[in-house]
């Protein structure tokens, strides 16, 4: 070979390395590139959802016995991945400790395999920026810090705090209304000025994370609250509005459309806070599928059926007892849900009935009950009704066995009331109401309680069996006045066939009715107790006469016949059944004890207490209507002396 070949070789192989060089060196620069551009998108809140849930399913589904474990590995990996099975699917249905060990695991993945710390979690949600940070973000923040301190009562303590539940005026609105806006929330969070370690970022990085893969989206941490109830979908404008208004609409109000500033039902969360109804104006769904998505999902503990469009609804209750209701289209015009909380913790008349005046108003309360007195609790949607209704039953004697008939699970007096006999019915698809009662009066049951009046056969049933079927019975109605809830009981009597006739249908209510406690909810969302109501039935008494035989001229027979005839027609047409009146009421902010209890009323009630409860009511009634009690006294035995009863009266005989 000669030496310029060797030289030629060498400039090839050299130019060859070069090039080679040159393309490594060009490919590793885009390879660093590319690096970059990802991780500006890596640690994004979507991207490392789309991890966990991926992740996630890997553990859950992947087979332990092709690992070559020991059998005590394998035995404590399966329990665990069992474990994780379970917590991801109670989670769902509103189990708070699956929550948590959810959230842990999250953490653990995101820390640990992702790779997050405090340079990049920054690109999740801004941290360090709070000019970037939206509402939502702050909010967040706001009920991470407060739930630290304050447990499940965070919300209530900011709302409190910065008397969130005002009324208020919005812009572009001219009237009032209970709503917290954007502006209030960065407001809050500026004076706060809270300091969050890495761990606390990381948390609600994972909250947010959690709430839109296994939780309820934005009101995913509202729910867990100790508030009356949350619920979405019921303002704004449903999608399959916006069609329409693109038809109809100017040009300047699809452009606020577009750019969501008219609010859409996605757009629409609602607490119930302390008797209020107050509009989350910062919080959102953000699309109709994130609403649907709820929707579908916070019904479903204990499968109680499928939502569909041929059934539009579902009542059911979720795993911590609180109610929920959803809707959907057709039978709505959007998606939305409802769920109300009960808080058994807090159902006693002391903590209910606050107002002055009160002593006197839970003393008349826990004697209507022991007492074994008939009594319904009325008023509307949200007064109070189901609570005032678990306070008065931890007055009836631990000797009655309580059973409970309802459309969803709410009262939960099992959990109040552990070692007390109480079994709950409720209805299902296939067993009505008018069936779970007729069931219950084979259960040994000497206390009925119903907890809503809701159909024709439940109130017909509840009038036949406060007759004969159990001691006493408690029950709800949405009735607004006494007369309302005399006639509402007798039209379903009418109605279910039980009795043809008005008359006889209402004189069956009367006779079984004794009081009524109107709940009341007045526009500030106060709630309290009205009236209570005694009904005294009208007794029927004979008017007709024999006169006619002492007549001696037909003239004179006639006229007597049609006197009895003119009472007849009267007891026949406006015969009145019965009278009421207020016991107490609430008057000037304050309750004041009223007209007296019927003396037959008392005198039942006695017959019901024991020694020391007759002997606090008779003080009770001797404080306010002490006449009524010497009349009772005096009648319960008529052979007795006036000695006696001047002395059990406390006070020396007359001298005659």
């Amino acid at each position: 070979m000669t030496i310029t070949n060797i030289l030629l070789t060498i400039v090839v192989l050299v130019v060859a390395i070069a090039a080679i060089y040159y393309y490594l060196k060009k490919k590793k620069n885009q390879e660093v590139e590319t690096t970059i551009n990802v991780d500006d998108k890596t640690y994004t809140l979507d991207v490392m959802k789309e991890f966990v849930k991926k992740r996630l399913d890997e553990i859950t589904k992947v087979n332990l016995y092709d690992i070559g474990l020991s059998e005590e590995e394998l035995k404590r990996r399966k329990n665990k991945k069992y474990e994780l099975k379970k917590a991801l699917k109670g989670c769902t249905y509103g189990d708070v400790n699956d929550k948590k060990y959810v959230q842990e695991l999250i953490f653990d993945l995101l820390s640990s395999e992702y790779g997050v710390d405090e340079t990049n979690i920054s690109k999740a949600i801004p941290f360090d920026i709070p000019s970037l940070l939206t509402a939502q973000d702050k909010f967040d923040i706001l009920i991470y810090a407060y739930k630290k301190d304050f447990g499940y009562e965070a919300l209530t303590e900011l709302i409190k705090k910065y008397n969130l539940a005002e009324l208020k005026y919005v812009e572009g609105e001219s009237k009032p209304s209970y709503v917290i806006t954007a502006k209030e929330i960065e407001d809050i969070y500026e004076k706060e000025n809270i300091e969050l370690s890495f761990s606390d970022k990381l948390s609600i990085v994972v909250q947010r994370i959690y709430q839109h893969y296994k939780g309820y989206s934005t009101i995913d941490e509202i729910r867990d609250m100790n508030i009356d109830g949350v619920s979405g979908g019921v303002s704004g404008l449903p999608e399959s509005f916006l069609s329409q208004v693109a038809q109809t609409a100017s040009g300047d109000y699809l452009n606020q459309v577009a750019e969501h500033k008219v609010p859409r039902a996605c757009d629409s969360i609602w607490i119930f806070f302390q008797g209020k109804s107050i509009r989350l104006a910062f919080l959102s769904f953000g699309t109709e599928a994130e609403l649907k998505r709820v929707c579908q999902n916070i019904y479903k503990y204990n499968n109680p059926g499928q939502l569909s469009d041929t059934n539009g609804y579902k009542i059911n209750e979720m795993k911590d007892g609180s109610r929920v209701v959803v809707v959907r289209p057709s039978f709505s015009e959007t998606w939305a849900f409802f769920v109300r909380k009960f808080d058994v913790k807090r159902a006693t008349l002391e903590q209910l009935v606050t107002l002055p005046g009160k002593e006197d108003a839970i003393e008349l309360l826990k004697f209507l009950v022991k007492g074994a007195r008939i009594t319904a609790i009325t008023g509307e949607q949200g007064s109070g009704k189901t609570t005032l209704l678990m306070g008065m039953i931890e007055n009836i004697y631990e000797t009655m066995n309580i059973r409970v008939q309802e459309t969803a699970f709410e009262l939960h007096l099992r959990k109040i009331y552990p070692t007390r006999n109480i079994l709950t019915f409720r209805e299902t698809d296939t067993i009505s109401g008018q069936e779970g009662l007729d069931v219950q009066k084979k259960t040994d049951g000497s206390v009925n309680i119903i907890g809503e009046v809701a159909t024709d056969p439940v109130a017909s049933w509840m009038i036949q069996a406060a007759q004969v079927a159990s001691k006493f019975t408690l029950f709800t109605h949405h009735a607004k006045t006494f007369p309302n809830l005399v006639t509402a009981l007798r039209n379903s009597m009418l109605r279910t066939g039980v009795f043809t006739d008005e008359k006889t249908a209402e004189e069956q209510v009367v006779q079984v009715l004794n009081f009524d406690i109107h709940q009341v909810k007045d526009f500030r969302g106060q709630r309290y107790i009205e009236r209570i109501t005694e009904c005294i039935p009208v007794e029927s008494k004979n008017e007709y006469t024999y006169d006619h035989r002492n007549e001696k001229t037909l003239e004179g027979k006639f006229d007597k016949f049609f006197d009895n005839a003119t009472h007849y027609f009267t007891k026949s047409t406006d015969r009145q059944l019965y009278t009421y009146r207020n016991i107490m009421e609430y008057i000037d902010g304050e309750y004041v004890i009223t007209n007296p209890i019927s003396a037959q009323n008392i005198k039942e009630m006695r017959n019901n207490m024991d020694a020391a409860d007759v002997e606090e009511f008779d003080k009770f009634v001797q404080k306010h209507w002490g006449n009524q009690l010497e009349s009772v006294l005096v009648s319960a035995d008529p052979d007795e002396t006036e000695t006696k009863k001047v002395s059990r009266r406390g006070r020396k005989p007359k001298e005659i």
